[in-house]
């Protein structure tokens, strides 16, 4: 499953949603209005990435079923 390209494009979406979401949380720790404003752009581009990843990880799971694998 790890040589499988499309796992590997799945894996790297979730990763890329948990950095967001640690860049997001550590900018709001800061406190200041500054920070505020950043995190919360943070938090938008975790949910535009959370919803690739999501529909990447459906796409897996459809065509590891179509494929038998």
């Amino acid at each position: 499953m790890l040589s499988d390209p499309f796992f590997i494009l799945v894996a790297v979406a979730c990763l890329a949603v948990l950095v967001i979401l640690i860049m997001g949380i550590n900018s709001f720790r800061i406190g200041d209005a500054e920070s505020a404003k950043r995190s919360n752009k943070y938090m938008r581009w975790r949910i535009a990435a959370q919803f690739v990843a999501v529909l990447l990880i459906l796409a897996f799971v459809y065509f590891r079923r179509r494929s038998g694998g």
